[in-house]
């Protein structure tokens, strides 16, 4: 067991946590940047253009009907159970997940705040009703016959990396009110509901001490909570391969597998 990390996590009392797309790779969920931070792929839909531009919702659509049976049945890592399991242990104050995955909650973990939403819901952008997103697969692909049967490679969040005409795509209404259907979660360029910041701002101030699990933080919804910590005077520590965006305000960083590193825990749990 690496003695900083150890140590560090022995010290905190209310830990906060926050975990990225480093903790999902396991679960053969793939991540967007590589060890320097840089994008290893195109960058996501912008909200703008998601909204905007009914191509550019039939392209996300048409790859989410082909990349979401493999995404919806990801299953979590020993990164996910460890985390539970630290959490049963009475050591978190919260885990905030930038991950749309829900294999926290899956893994065990019970307070979670999900900063960027959930992949498995639906949301209709004008009566804001919520509904799942394996009903509107289901929907897809009665709509779109035989697209369920091409082949791509798996990408990021659910996506799938498909290239084709997808003019002829089909891409559903909302059920109740015929509005426009987005993923529940938050879009590049789509801003963290207020309220959610606020209660993530609550807990900052309850912990002690802020681990980064699995976070190049590149995407500044989630690294302003560590700029918070380190202005309050929290000791924080990333275990994290490569590069991160906070890496001046660290105490250490560790770059071991996560799931390796926090092996002990789960075992003594």
């Amino acid at each position: 067991m690496s003695q900083p990390l150890t140590d560090f996590i022995a010290r905190a009392r209310r830990l906060f946590v926050l975990t990225g797309a480093g903790c999902s790779t396991a679960s053969g969920i793939p991540d967007y940047r590589d060890a320097d931070g840089q994008w290893k792929r195109t960058p996501p839909v912008t909200y703008q253009a998601f909204m905007a531009e009914p191509a550019t919702r039939q392209r996300y659509w048409a790859r989410s009907l082909v990349g979401w049976p493999r995404f919806g049945h990801a299953v979590p890592n020993g990164t996910h159970h460890a985390l539970a399991a630290l959490e049963a242990s009475g050591k978190l104050e919260l885990l905030l997940t930038q991950n749309v995955d829900v294999l926290h909650q899956r893994a065990g973990s019970a307070n979670v705040i999900d900063l960027h939403g959930r992949l498995d819901r639906v949301r209709c952008m004008d009566c804001e009703q919520r509904t799942g997103r394996e009903e509107l697969q289901q929907r897809l692909m009665a709509a779109n016959p035989g697209w369920d049967a091409l082949e791509a490679g798996i990408a990021p969040d659910g996506d799938a990396d498909l290239e084709t005409d997808f003019s002829a795509f089909n891409v559903p209404d909302c059920l109740h009110c015929g509005g426009l259907l987005k993923p529940d979660v938050v879009f590049f360029g789509e801003n963290v509901p207020r309220e959610r910041v606020a209660a993530v701002h609550d807990h900052l101030q309850r912990a002690d001490a802020v681990l980064v699990v699995g976070s190049s933080l590149m995407v500044y919804s989630g690294f302003r909570f560590v700029q918070a910590a380190a202005k309050a005077g929290l000791p924080v520590a990333a275990l994290n391969r490569g590069r991160t965006r906070a890496d001046e305000l660290l105490a250490f960083k560790d770059e071991r597998d996560c799931a390796e590193a926090l092996a002990p825990w789960l075992a003594a749990s």
